[in-house]
């Protein structure tokens, strides 16, 4: 696999492979390299992951400030050419809030467990709200969600290179969380037009569960997936069957002819 990498003013690019684009935008505390296996196994389409603003590569951007400015940045990745996205978690809604907004560069999307945190029946205690509110600053705020994300043993093996980059990263959580939670939804579910293919694991949260149905039920050409035996994870431990779903919506934009 040869990846091409490209800097932007405001997000770091990396694409490889030909073929029909898709545009893969990760969640929260998360980076683009995080898609890699699933990426080795998409190889007849061109896959284009960035890092979001405020992590990774794209860490010295600072963090977001609003939701708005993060469709923004998947629009400027997209350049107004056509391609499927797909988001995880975080990165699912902002592909949620790009096709609402501008949906002629958007094929079609494909979400997994994107979170809905101005709908009425979602949790105050979920990972990243808990992280913020249990935390005395930003970076323990990181740590606290790398914890709770991967375990205490798992982040005690990090190299210490690793958790100081990943508490770096507090700043962009915390906003993040901000940003989703006005008490405004940043988009209307309604509104979107193309088609929508939402997932979640059996593994997972009732909540992210019952946000994969949501997204499905409220917008006008959506469906439904439950990946059986997975976890929120799946980009990193069941990268088949995230690839599935993926060219699932691949094949929906295709088979609307967009």
């Amino acid at each position: 696999m040869t990846e091409r990498a490209t800097a932007m003013p405001a997000v770091w690019i990396g694409e490889h492979g030909t073929g029909p684009r898709v545009v893969l935008v990760h969640g929260t505390m998360d980076r683009s390299s995080s898609f890699g296996r699933v990426s080795r196994v998409l190889d007849d389409l061109r896959v284009i992951r960035y890092d979001r603003r405020g992590y990774g590569r794209s860490v010295e951007t600072g963090p977001p400030v609003s939701f708005d400015q993060q469709v923004d940045d998947l629009l400027d990745v997209l350049g107004g050419e056509p391609a499927v996205v797909f988001g995880h978690s975080y990165g699912g809604t902002i592909a949620l809030g790009a096709a609402a907004r501008a949906p002629e560069p958007v094929r079609s999307v494909g979400v997994y467990e994107c979170p809905l945190p101005w709908m009425p029946w979602w949790p105050t205690t979920s990972a990243g709200a808990s992280a913020v509110a249990a935390a005395k600053d930003p970076s323990e705020a990181a740590e606290r969600f790398m914890r709770r994300l991967i375990g205490d043993r798992r982040w005690e093996r990090l190299p210490p290179s690793t958790r100081d980059a990943r508490r770096a990263e507090g700043p962009t959580l915390v906003a993040e969380m901000a940003n989703l939670r006005t008490g405004e939804a940043p988009f209307r579910l309604a509104d979107i037009s193309v088609p929508v293919v939402a997932s979640n694991g059996s593994e997972g949260v009732a909540h992210h569960a019952r946000s994969a149905r949501a997204v499905a039920a409220g917008v006008a050409d959506g469906e439904h997936h439950v990946v059986e035996g997975v976890g929120h994870g799946i980009h990193l431990t069941h990268p088949a069957e995230l690839a599935r779903l993926i060219r699932r919506a691949v094949a929906r934009a295709d088979e609307r002819g967009s």
